[in-house]
């Protein structure tokens, strides 16, 4: 086998030239677009190009740059930060600090398509709220600068007042890399919710639209986020909207789930009759007219001898035939004395799955804004940390409807960590093992704020004590590890990656360009840390941040690591020693699906040899 020079090098972009090149294998000749080719495979579906200014489509001054943002490889790789979460040696469940798109980015290759739901809550554009001033050139450096992880204060936030210009292109810059990168981490049946208001909803829409295909909306919800009149204002504003849109709409609906029966449509059944199928209720067999057929157009006879026709406008839901074989069934209702206008009887036993989700979310149902901040509250020893979280009952809805008892969610705008509440609340109710990713940028908190002043210098770190409360009120035990469920989480920051960044270098000094290349002797940053670099060669060979990692004590002479998960069918193993024992390489078991990752300067030219024999060899 083949022996690889292990590099930061996924992308975006790769991930979606190698989806076209499944598609359309003869427009690549060489690794390149043949575009003659491409615009041969695609024929009659290719815009005229003496109309291709004039099409349907959202634009915004900034589009070209904000899509291209989307495709450049980041800089960063993931660290662990040991001791700062709950549970973190069995939990599966994952807190990223740091700026979502660079963050989405790393974990492209690692989580493409195995995330089954995403629901994020961004800033609204109300011209206070903070968007993420995206720098086009050095992205990964304008995180590293704010948060004081690099020299010179460098500014990642900024409000974006409607006196700026361009008030609704910098938002839509700023949301629309982010959506094309997430889209990628969708299962094929998984589906992205995201809370709006009026301010940015009708673009947002078409955003989505053109990143999902319009084929793939599944539906606005209105959600009452107020039940208060607020008389400061024209009107009172009490909702707001989530937008829900599929990676593939039909595959969607085919796994989408109910709501439970509440007690108010339990006590809607009876038994009057004293069916032997039990309790039922009746829903009307009768329906609007517009596309009827004349079969649906008869006189219905009751028991009790009364005719009856269906309401003007309306047709009756069923044919005659079919309506005869429901009566001798038992399943139409007359009422009890045999004249009133026939219903079908609908059994509980048959209801069971549960209701049809609708599109009006009341808040009585799933709570407002008010209540969700005062919960929080509440579950801060009554400090006010976060002032607009949304309600657990909100989240824990779209988790039910969206999501298995194994599935994955996640949260790149996650605020006070709401979504990682509202998994542990929906797993201890149905006894599910769902997991969480959630990324938060650590934003820093308002000065005076009750958060400030409770010792919460960001939002982030708001978030993660949210978890470890949310843990200990969902397990009921003070660790917040009792029961099957999860109520752990692992921590992980964005920092520069473990690997030396080349930099252009323009100078006739031959002196300063050999020093250059000595500096590039060795391929990592001189402060890399194992650890560190583990986690980014996981990432690098699409290992997901819960893998399990065992050291391996049957060698003596140095430190191997066994990096196993259910996500990848082969093994990882990797030894970041300087130098590879002659027993370890005798002890190392390997096989052809295996890789082992180690320095290049560790083994010899034989030792490289010989193990390539045996497993995917990928030097540092």
């Amino acid at each position: 086998m083949p022996i690889t020079k292990l590099r930061p090098s996924f992308a975006f972009s790769q991930e979606r030239l190698e989806q076209l090149k499944q598609v359309v294998p003869e427009a690549f000749v060489d690794g390149k677009v043949n575009w003659e080719v491409l615009h041969e495979a695609m024929g009659e579906y290719l815009e005229d190009e003496e109309h291709a200014a004039e099409h349907f489509g959202l634009f915004w001054p900034g589009k070209r740059e904000a899509r291209r943002l989307a495709a450049i490889p980041s800089k960063g790789t993931l660290v662990p930060v040991p001791g700062e979460g709950i549970a973190e040696e069995n939990t599966r469940n994952i807190f990223i600090e740091g700026e979502n798109l660079e963050v989405l980015k790393i974990i492209q290759k690692s989580y493409t398509g195995r995330v089954k739901m995403i629901y994020i809550d961004p800033p609204y554009n109300t011209g206070n709220d903070f968007v993420y001033r995206d720098d086009y050139r050095e992205p990964l450096e304008s995180y590293l600068r704010i948060t004081g992880q690099a020299g010179d204060s460098g500014g990642l936030l900024t409000s974006n007042p409607r006196t700026q210009g361009r008030f609704h292109s910098n938002w839509l810059s700023m949301m629309a890399p982010r959506i094309l990168v997430a889209r990628g981490l969708l299962k094929d049946d998984g589906s992205l919710w995201i809370s709006i208001d009026d301010g940015e909803m009708a673009s947002l829409k078409q955003l989505c639209n053109e990143v999902f295909g319009e084929e793939n909306f599944i539906a606005t919800f209105i959600w009452e986020k107020r039940t208060t009149r607020e008389n400061r204002r024209v009107f009172s504003f009490n909702h707001d909207y989530i937008l829900c849109y599929a990676k593939d709409k039909q595959l969607f609906q085919a796994t989408r789930h109910m709501l439970p029966l509440t007690e108010e449509a339990l006590g809607r059944y009876s038994n009057p009759d004293s069916d032997p199928r039990g309790e039922w209720q009746s829903v009307a067999i009768t329906a609007q007219a517009g596309h009827a057929t004349p079969t649906q157009f008869y006189t219905i006879t009751t028991p009790g001898g009364r005719e009856i026709d269906p309401p003007p406008g309306n047709c009756w839901r069923f044919t005659e035939p079919r309506l005869n074989e429901l009566i001798a069934d038992g399943r139409i209702w007359f009422g009890e004395g045999g004249k009133n206008v026939p219903r079908r009887k609908v059994f509980l036993s048959e209801a069971r799955e549960g209701l049809t989700p609708h599109t009006l979310w009341a808040a009585d149902e799933v709570g407002t804004t008010d209540s969700a901040k005062k919960a929080l509250v509440e579950l801060f020893g009554g400090v006010a940390v976060y002032e607009t979280p949304k309600p657990v009952g909100l989240l824990q809805r779209i988790v039910a409807i969206s999501t298995d008892p194994q599935d994955l969610a996640m949260d790149f705008f996650c605020g006070s960590a709401t979504l990682a509440h509202a998994v542990m609340a929906q797993n201890k109710e149905d006894q599910g093992a769902r997991r969480f990713i959630l990324v938060q940028l650590p934003e820093p908190t308002p000065i005076n704020s009750d958060a400030s002043k409770a010792g919460y210098r960001n939002v982030a770190e708001i978030a993660k004590e949210r978890i470890r409360r949310a843990a200990r009120e969902t397990s009921g035990e003070a660790n917040g590890a009792s029961g099957t469920e999860d109520h752990g989480a692992r921590i992980f920051r964005l920092q520069g990656s473990c690997f030396k960044i080349w930099a252009n270098l323009q100078t006739t000094d031959l002196e300063g360009l050999a020093t250059l290349f000595d500096r590039v002797e060795s391929p990592l940053v001189d402060s890399w840390k194992e650890d560190d670099l583990l986690c980014e060669i996981m990432l690098l060979q699409g290992f997901p941040l819960d893998s399990h990692i065992r050291p391996q004590s049957e060698f003596a002479r140095n430190r191997v690591l066994l990096v196993e998960t259910d996500a990848c069918d082969h093994r990882l193993l990797a030894c970041l020693d300087t130098q590879l024992a002659f027993e370890t390489l005798n002890t190392l078991k390997l096989n052809h699906q295996d890789v082992f990752v180690c320095l290049d300067t560790a083994l010899t030219d034989q030792a490289k040899s010989r193990l390539a024999d045996l497993c995917t060899l990928n030097v540092i």
